[in-house]
């Protein structure tokens, strides 16, 4: 259930609620309780930018065990001149011709 503070500060939409980057700032354990509760809070930057604030866990992280090692193999591939190096357009269009 969505708390009286965030019904008069900001704008609901179903279970969206937007809000100022100020309001964000000013109640930021409450944006990230609703946020936990499932709610897609969008933080408004002004007229430039708006953002949504998305709880992750562990399987949202970028580099997994697996991604490790396969850029540790990749390092080593450059290491070992197993790799193709592209300076220009001329050196990039033949690549794409020689695959």
């Amino acid at each position: 259930m969505l708390s009286r503070y965030c019904q008069q500060s900001s704008y609901i939409k179903m279970d969206i609620v937007e809000t100022t980057s100020r309001k964000f700032r000013e109640k930021q354990k409450h944006f990230f309780d609703l946020a936990d509760q499932g709610v897609k809070v969008i933080i408004k930057r002004g007229n430039k930018q708006a953002y949504v604030l998305t709880p992750i866990n562990d399987d949202d992280l970028y580099f997994t065990p697996e991604m490790v090692q396969r850029i540790k193999e990749s390092q080593e591939q450059i290491r070992q001149g197993l790799s193709t190096t592209v300076r220009n357009k001329a050196d990039l269009d033949t690549f794409f011709k020689n695959l």
